[in-house]
């Protein structure tokens, strides 16, 4: 994904951080997302080597049956949904070439097939190690956000800040509460099972200090690649460790609702622009009672916390240590970048936040319909003529 840029100014040069910037518009924005192909009725069925050479922009994933397509670094929000819709559009269009066939929502392989894996390129060495060692638990669709910022240490600080918040993405994303036609007990069954590699992975200090550990797990084997570290939040760029110029925010659980995949995108972008204007006020290593092995310990619980228990998962906060639910820890950031959000000319974007807290992502509301009686089967299948009906209502208006 190239062509991530901030738009930014120098100011003064502080001690701790070298140069200081003035974020002066939107930051470029960009997704990856995997997606499950199958049946209406719900089987993930695979087509990825058969996508992959009829569509361009899309690329495998190690199993055939879902696919990623990735949208360029855009600042403005109602290009990021023409991005979003298209791909999709196409994608549809294209399987239903192939027969009856469609897009299906969730995180995990909700009504089937995990004990098996499908293999999208049988010949690549890389995906014989996945399956190998991880087997279907790497088998899963998400959304991954990117958010340029070039300068890097500025960037080692907007990943600190943002792992230790990454747990309030996914409890805003959460949807993959089924595995194999039965309810898991967990809102991310996905990230409650993912392999989080290395197992374990510190608050990078500086940019220095992110190359050094790199280059040591490659050397220990623990990573097989630099591509090889699968954390809530990592930097990236075009020649990792050393070439960085984003934020790569992996937690997300696939987001089936364009608008509230902007909404999240939207806190997100509006967090990062309060840590640009003042970078000394929101840096985990200085403004935190914790010290940084306790804080990668926390950010990890925090996640774990919120895979299981959703939006109503107590989680502790970074900056005082106080334990309150991921909701309304949400609830206080919303509030507190609203004025913010109107000055960048972004609220109407924010705004579905609310109704996301209001009525939880589809895991929540998921869950709600099987304690009223639904089975796994009948709500994802509803779930995908919901989806459907949502880019058709969309696409309408661009």
């Amino acid at each position: 994904m190239q062509g991530f840029h901030l738009l930014y100014t120098k100011n003064a040069l502080p001690k701790t951080m070298g140069r200081r910037w003035a974020v002066v518009g939107l930051l470029t924005k960009g997704f990856e997302v995997e997606m499950y192909t199958g049946t209406p009725q719900g089987e993930a069925v695979g087509f990825a080597d058969r996508i992959v050479a009829a569509l361009p922009g899309f690329v495998r994933e190690p199993d055939s049956r879902n696919v990623e397509y990735t949208t360029p670094p855009l600042p403005r929000y109602e290009h990021l949904l023409v991005a979003l819709l298209k791909p999709r559009a196409q994608l549809r269009a294209y399987l239903q070439t192939l027969g009856d066939y469609t897009l299906l929502p969730g995180s995990t392989l909700a009504l089937g097939g995990s004990d098996r894996f499908v293999r999208s390129d049988p010949q690549n060495p890389y995906h014989d190690y996945i399956e190998q060692t991880y087997g279907t638990r790497v088998v899963t669709a998400s959304i991954h956000i990117n958010v340029g910022i070039p300068e890097p240490e500025l960037l080692m600080q907007a990943c600190r800040l943002i792992r230790m918040e990454a747990a309030l993405y996914l409890a805003l994303s959460a949807s993959s509460p089924f595995l194999d036609g039965q309810v898991t007990g967990s809102f991310s069954h996905r990230w409650q099972v993912f392999p989080r590699t290395p197992a374990t992975v510190p608050l990078f200090a500086s940019h220095s200090h992110y190359i050094d550990w790199t280059n040591d797990q490659l050397a220990l084997g623990t990573m097989q690649n630099v591509r090889h570290l699968w954390s809530s939040v990592r930097p990236n760029g075009d020649r990792r460790p050393y070439d960085l110029n984003r934020l790569e925010l992996r937690i997300c659980d696939l987001v089936s609702d364009p608008v509230a995949l902007l909404a999240i995108t939207t806190l997100l972008e509006l967090r990062l622009h309060q840590m640009l204007a003042k970078p000394e006020s929101l840096d985990p290593l200085t403004r935190s009672p914790f010290t940084p092995t306790e804080l990668a310990a926390i950010a990890d619980r925090n996640e774990d916390a919120v895979a299981r228990q959703g939006l109503a998962a107590p989680i502790v906060r970074w900056d005082t240590g106080e334990t309150l639910s991921a909701a309304d820890w949400i609830a206080n950031q919303q509030a507190e970048v609203t004025d913010l959000a109107r000055e960048l000319g972004i609220a109407c974007f924010l705004g579905p936040l609310s109704s996301i807290l209001a009525h939880g992502p589809e895991a929540h509301r998921w869950l709600q319909a099987h304690h009223q009686g639904r089975s796994p089967t009948d709500i994802l299948q509803t779930a995908i003529q919901t989806m459907a009906h949502q880019e058709q209502n969309l696409l309408v208006l661009l």
